[in-house]
């Protein structure tokens, strides 16, 4: 319920319309085009959930949480909203006990196809992922550029890296790097802007193509980023995935760094520094569950992915400022 309270509010611009000063409810429904006694009552459960606030009967205005509902303000989750509170991504979960008994993926039964494929059949919608993939980026493209020691590096390639919003934070904090971002055509439809707006268009290269397929991963980088990809597949193909960084990399000193949520071995009890997400990755577990067949994944199962691959894990640390990710390194085997 308070999903769908987030995406009517989305919808209707309800953020967007009160703006910077506090508004009567009256004044929104006007602009919104809206029954007036709706727009209040929706208005008072978004100031039950803490994003808005009532002044006085009727007045709202936003509290700084709900400003991240506003697409004009910087670190704007509303595209994220729109795409996770969609038919799309919601129908397979009234399967989820389906998935649990069987172990299949919901989403292919319900639309008759894979996610990935769906996404790629409707492009407003591939467009509108996309967008909410970037803005999910945010906390870890500010946090990542001085959690990690890139200056050993030339290059680094951000494997499944969309549009380019977290390799972009990297390059621009050590001009040192050259980079690339490898994802499907698909996905690298916003980098060029991207890239062009943090005027890296000189030292980054766009490389179009599918990581499962055989010798797809561009050569030429010692570092492989590769953030909120594993989580999207099963088994066998993060494995895969992982096994074309390896042989893309050169033979000394290349390393692959995964961003991604580790989950501990038992529930609520996270090593020192690392930072809990009240059950958070948890449901994103069984989101990948009944949407596409992934998973979140503890060290041991990221060590024994990694071992498949030929890599071995090197370090896990917790992405200081950007929660529940970690820092996942590995190596080539000897």
């Amino acid at each position: 319920m308070a999903a769908q309270t987030l995406r009517a509010a989305v919808r209707l611009r309800v953020v967007e319309l009160i703006g910077d000063t506090a508004r009567p409810a009256d004044d929104i429904a006007a602009d919104a085009g809206a029954d007036p006694r709706s727009v209040l009552r929706l208005s008072r459960a978004l100031a039950g959930l803490g994003l808005l606030r009532e002044h006085a009967p009727g007045t709202f205005s936003v509290t700084p949480t709900g400003m991240l509902l506003d697409p004009r303000r910087p670190g704007s989750l509303t595209a994220f909203v729109r795409v996770f509170t969609d038919p799309v991504a919601t129908r397979a979960w009234e399967r989820l006990d389906d998935s649990v008994r069987t172990g299949d993926v919901a989403f292919d039964a319900v639309f008759g196809t894979d996610f990935f494929g769906h996404l790629a059949r409707h492009p407003e919608l591939s467009a509108a992922f996309n967008s909410a993939m970037s803005q999910a980026t945010g906390a870890a493209a500010a946090a990542l550029p001085s959690a990690y020691d890139f200056g050993r590096f030339t290059s680094v390639t951000d494997v499944g890296g969309g549009d380019g919003t977290l390799l972009a934070a990297v390059l621009t904090a050590h001009p040192g790097l050259a980079g690339a971002v490898f994802d499907t055509a698909e996905g690298l439809a916003g980098a060029p802007a991207t890239l062009e707006r943090h005027g890296l268009t000189g030292r980054c290269t766009l490389q179009p193509g599918d990581f499962l397929a055989p010798g797809s991963v561009p050569k030429g980088s010692d570092l492989h980023l590769i953030k909120s990809v594993l989580h999207n597949w099963a088994d066998e193909q993060a494995v895969t995935i992982l096994r074309h960084c390896r042989e893309a990399l050169p033979p000394d000193g290349g390393r692959v760094l995964i961003v991604e949520p580790v989950l501990p071995d038992v529930v609520g009890t996270h090593p020192e520094g690392h930072a809990t997400d009240a059950g958070i990755t948890y449901l994103s577990d069984l989101n990948m569950l009944v949407n596409v067949g992934g998973r979140e994944r503890t060290r041991a199962d990221f060590e024994d992915l990694c071992g498949r691959a030929g890599l071995s894990v090197t370090s896990v640390t917790p992405l200081t400022g950007a929660a529940p990710f970690s820092l996942v390194e590995a190596a080539a085997s000897a």
